[in-house]
């Protein structure tokens, strides 16, 4: 691998409470930086690249006098770790499963969901560099925004100290999850799943009937019921049928206990 590394733009601590102190009531960026490198463990010998791991694009806009990077680079680094490491450990733990399975198994651990909780569980969010406005956004914004952060700090490690040290970050944080997701099946979407599980159960192949449709036909909201023969098992709501489907064979899987 190449030491090439880019000449670090923010060199000391000093420089960043000078050049980007917030308000009083917040945080400072090196503060933000120290609390992260403690939750990782790791003491960057290149501040820069942790320092732009925990930026959003959206800081840059309010905060001009900033001279970093935000971390979309680093999470496109981190993202291609990611699937190497993540790769390399499923095809090691399981030699029997054929490639098809193995990719989904893959797709269910490094998602959006998966990464954000990940980092979530880290405790990183209050340290996570944002606009005033992207700071308030909850649900799946906020998911997006963790997860790609998530994949920054691999990008982070990986240029800092090695591929060694991002893979024992990766390995974790996430490795854990994997037999649940292959026990429960959490590999296959959530309406494979309930047919799958339906079957085995009951015998019975789940159908899906839309209850009813709300909104404007720019912005609709469709509720969906699934069902076993006549029996009402959950429902779900959704921005399409499919988005739809998704939600209620998901509820159905919590209502069943299956």
């Amino acid at each position: 691998m190449s030491t090439n590394r880019p000449t670090p733009i923010l060199t000391s601590s000093a420089e960043l409470v000078s050049q980007c102190k917030k308000n009083m009531d917040e945080k400072t960026v090196p503060e933000c930086v120290a609390a992260v490198e403690q939750i990782l463990q790791h003491s960057f010998a290149d501040k820069h690249f942790i320092t732009s791991a925990i930026t959003h694009r959206s800081y840059l806009n309010e905060h001009r006098e900033a001279n970093w990077e935000h971390n979309e680079r680093l999470e496109f680094l981190g993202d291609a770790v990611l699937e190497l490491v993540v790769t390399r450990f499923l095809y090691d733990k399981y030699p029997e499963k054929p490639e098809g399975e193995l990719t989904a198994v893959r797709a269910a651990l490094v998602n959006t969901v998966s990464l954000s909780e990940a980092s979530e569980k880290l405790g990183v969010n209050p340290y996570l560099l944002m606009s005033k406005g992207e700071s308030k956004d909850t649900g799946r914004a906020r998911a997006y925004i963790l997860a790609n952060a998530f994949e920054a700090f691999v990008g982070a490690l990986y240029l800092d100290a090695g591929y060694d040290r991002a893979a024992q970050f990766i390995g974790e944080n996430l490795f854990a999850k994997t037999e649940q997701i292959v026990e429960k099946r959490l590999w296959q979407d959530p309406k494979s799943r309930f047919q799958e599980l339906a079957q085995e159960h009951s015998s019975i192949t789940p159908t899906y009937e839309t209850l009813h449709t709300d909104g404007p036909d720019h912005d609709r909201t469709f509720t969906i019921g699934v069902f076993l023969k006549r029996e009402k098992v959950a429902e779900g709501t959704g921005r399409s049928k499919q988005e739809a489907e998704q939600a209620a064979a998901e509820a159905a899987i919590l209502a069943k206990g299956w």
